[in-house]
């Protein structure tokens, strides 16, 4: 890789007419001399976390008059954004986190109703919150309660154990660590520093990946502070542009910071609760000092003050969009996770007071508190499911997912995940630590086993509505076999039967394999009703699990050891099994996040879900993977904007798969006397398929509408046998002139003059192999020959301009 250096900027060594192919790349990445099909590349500009590239021969194609024909290619490469060292593979053992973001994203296209919409996102905030809760719980059930609590106050269990002994009363009797209260103490370290680190890690990436400044807006001066999802009143629905427009989308420091500081509090308030409470439960049953008694109801009291505030924090509105936010929160916020460790340290001090008599027994985390935090979640998912019903009803588009509820349901798969690595990982720590095994009552709590017990029948369930989709792919392609020779009418001419039934074994193999290609891409349409019976299922079995706890308040296998052998034996199969999932589950996605960061062939596979769900900004939980959107489209839309300004020169923003989203996005916020020269390329892309159905309030068909009317002139490619991309969908003259036939894949059915040999079933890749593509790129620069700029906007119609008559060429 050669040194980057720097591009002509003397004015007048511009070419008039000069154009640009600006290429992104989609999942999965790839390297500059891969996507410029030259090995001698120059980095033009940008760093090694993302940068654009040129051919080294093209370095100054602006003031050359022997280029030839055809536009300077470049390329934006930002695999480095998403894929890297092995470390991050951490990341994805976060991903309730990111699961419960995307439903923030997830809200129905509305209409005139500001109040739900900002509704809708307090639900989701108010759920992330109580994931964080959740987290910081679970830890505090295996280092607390399991280790601290349980295995160290029996002697049994404390010497089989070194690291133990030492806490154990029996074992080192008289020791200053031996109270329970300060075997408390010293295990609430580990959930502290957990906290410590995932505030640490949420301020870092912030500061690595989404602290780049969008450029300043050239147009509509008069935009103010705004929440991010609370669009203003307005009696015309039009004037009001989709949310991908606004200038501060892409700048959340505010908002992002502001959780932060409140999801720190919880978490550490969550370990403070944890100290505090068996303490206070025993000077309550037993006479004590007057100063501890004063103490402890003080640090109750400070638990309370500072859980309420944070609380108000989140509640607060979103994030300003309609401006770059540059400000932070006043010394309320900021100081709030200081408060917490506040009453953190002052909790840590009530409970290592000595107690004399003061023994640990039973459960330190009962069921009440995992339960009641349960109930808590299924509330806000119930009273999100109504809002996305009502903004819903007020803009209802048919492809919507779910009918406007992929949010709420999207919300009940985060919560399920977070319970299944709680639950998993607490039952793996009891079996690792024998404790609760005897007839005693200890272990992990209740709920949590009949949890585990649940998971089993619950997946089964999911597994069944997967073998229903896959035997439909393959009656499909049965079906659809004998059509695929239908598709190749000039191949046909030359073959000696078109008949079916007279067709040889390797003509049928053909025929199937693309059958097969095409049916399995359709599975991609399917995900809504796996998601959907996710949610289901684990609604109803959250339910049984909740309804069983309390009932026996034993674990499955206890409570029904007087059942019939064979339900009982079944019941004790299934807690283990459900067990040993959830922590082979965690321990799996791990190793899956480092071998895919490691090898691109396995990042595919899980790419997609990755790179949609990296994708969002952390408007909902700032403890979820760094957004690295927040560095692409600022990045793509300065170089734009520089170049066109620059050379007043045609450009091509040409997008694959998930660059085809990052090219949509800079294109919406380019300035208006920009966008009349930019003419946008989409292959492999996921715009409508998945954006537009599972986030429909920034990807609607009324935003994609308005970014075919904002930019010059739009193409997208697609191919049945792509199981990623798709059609954008708009509607009229407008659709087909963007999206066209599907391309032919592959490009020939059998051997001919033109493939000699079999011609592979390219799927989702290699789109620039195709003649089309050079086709459609040169119909979009023949478009761009005379751009016209569009009207600029006024204040008047908040950002809506007027169009321009000729500016569109379709």
């Amino acid at each position: 890789m050669k040194r980057a250096r720097r591009e002509p900027s003397d004015p007048s060594s511009r070419a008039a007419g000069t154009a640009l192919e600006l290429l992104v790349h989609g999942v999965g990445g790839a390297s500059a001399p891969e996507l410029l099909n030259d090995p001698r590349t120059v980095r033009v500009t940008g760093d090694d976390t993302a940068a654009v590239h040129r051919r080294a021969d093209d370095l100054d194609a602006e003031i050359r008059r022997d280029r030839g024909e055809g536009p300077v290619p470049e390329a934006y490469v930002w695999s480095n954004l998403t894929s890297g060292s092995g470390a991050r593979a951490l990341w994805l053992l976060l991903l309730p986190f990111m699961v419960v973001n995307l439903a923030h994203w997830m809200r129905p296209a509305a209409v005139g109703r500001p109040r739900a919409v900002r509704a809708y996102a307090l639900c989701v905030r108010l759920a992330a919150l109580t994931l964080t809760v959740l987290l910081v719980a679970a830890v505090c059930e295996v280092a607390l309660d399991l280790a601290a609590w349980q295995c160290a106050g029996v002697r049994d269990c404390a010497a089989e154990r070194a690291w133990l002994a030492f806490f154990s009363p029996e074992l080192a009797p008289g020791g200053w660590w031996t109270p329970p209260g300060r075997r408390l103490v010293v295990g609430a370290l580990l959930p502290t520093a957990l906290t410590v680190l995932l505030w640490y890690l949420s301020r870092r990436t912030w500061r690595a990946y989404e602290s780049q400044e969008p450029p300043e807006p050239d147009d509509d001066p008069a935009a103010g502070p705004h929440d991010a999802r609370e669009p203003e009143p307005r009696s015309d629905p039009g004037a009001e542009r989709g949310p991908l427009t606004r200038p501060g989308f892409w700048y959340g420091r505010r908002l992002v910071a502001r959780l932060r500081a409140a999801h720190t509090a919880a978490a550490l308030l969550t370990v403070a609760a944890t100290i505090t409470a068996p303490a206070l439960r025993f000077d309550r049953r037993h006479d004590g000092p007057a100063a501890l008694d004063l103490l402890g109801a003080a640090v109750g009291a400070i638990i309370v003050v500072v859980a309420l505030l944070t609380c108000a924090v989140v509640c607060r509105r979103g994030r300003s969009e309609r401006r770059l936010d540059r400000e932070l929160d006043g010394p309320r916020v900021r100081f709030l996770p200081v408060a917490a460790a506040g009453a953190l340290v002052l909790s840590a001090g009530y409970a290592s007071w000595s107690r004399p008599g003061w023994s640990s027994e039973g459960r330190l985390l009962g069921d009440q508190a995992f339960g009641a935090l349960m109930v808590v979640q299924w509330a806000l998912v119930l009273a999100l499911a109504v809002i996305a019903r009502i903004l819903y009803r007020t803009a209802p588009a048919p492809r919507t997912v779910l009918g406007g509820l992929a949010g709420p349901a999207v919300t009940v798969v985060a919560c399920a995940l977070a319970g299944v690595l709680a639950g998993g990982g607490a039952q793996r720590a009891a079996s690792w630590l024998d404790v609760g095994t005897g007839p005693a009552a200890g272990g992990p709590p209740v709920l949590l086993g009949w949890h585990a017990a649940l998971l089993v029948p619950l997946l089964l369930v999911v597994l069944a509505v997967l073998l229903g989709f896959v035997v439909g792919a393959v009656r499909r392609t049965g079906t659809e076999a004998d059509g695929v020779r239908t598709d190749y009418p000039d191949e046909q001419e030359h073959r000696p039967s078109a008949d079916p039934s007279q067709a040889g074994p390797e003509d049928t193999d053909r025929a199937r394999a693309i059958a097969r290609a095409r049916s399995w891409a359709e599975l991609t349409d399917r995900a809504p009703a796996v998601i959907g019976t996710l949610a289901a299922g684990t609604l109803v079995c959250g339910a049984g699990a909740l309804l069983g706890a309390w009932v026996t308040r034993e674990p499955p296998g206890r409570a029904l050891s007087a059942a019939p052998e064979p339900l009982a034996r079944a019941v004790e199969l299934a807690q283990e099994a459900g067990s040993w999932l959830a922590g082979a589950g965690f321990l799996l996605l791990a190793l899956s996040a480092r071998r895919a960061y490691r090898d691109p062939k396995a990042r595919r596979t899980i790419g997609i879900l990755w790179d949609v769900g990296t994708f969002w900004p952390r408007a909902a939980h700032p403890f979820a993977p760094p957004c690295y959107a927040e560095r692409a489209v600022p990045d793509l839309v300065w170089r734009v904007q520089t170049w066109t300004r620059r050379t007043r020169g045609r450009l091509v923003l040409s997008g694959h798969s998930q660059g085809s989203v990052l090219a949509a996005a800079a294109a919406w916020q380019l300035a208006p006397d920009i966008r009349g020269r930019v003419a946008l390329l989409t292959y492999g892309s996921p715009l409508e398929r998945l954006y537009g159905r599972w986030f429909p309030s920034c990807f609607g068909p009324e935003s994609l509408a308005e970014l075919h009317r904002d930019v010059h002139c739009w193409r997208n490619l697609h191919r049945r046998t792509d199981p990623i991309g798709g059609p954008v969908l708009l509607g009229g003259e407008h659709g087909r002139a963007v999206d066209g036939t599907p391309l032919q894949d592959p490009l020939a059915y059998g051997r001919t003059p033109g493939h000699p040999l079999p011609a592979p079933i390219l799927g989702h890749f290699q789109y620039q192999a195709d003649p089309a593509f050079a086709e459609a790129r040169a119909r979009l620069l023949e478009r761009l020959q005379a751009p016209v700029v569009p009207a600029p906007r006024h204040r008047t119609d908040r950002g809506h301009h007027r169009p321009v008559p000729g500016a569109r060429g379709d």
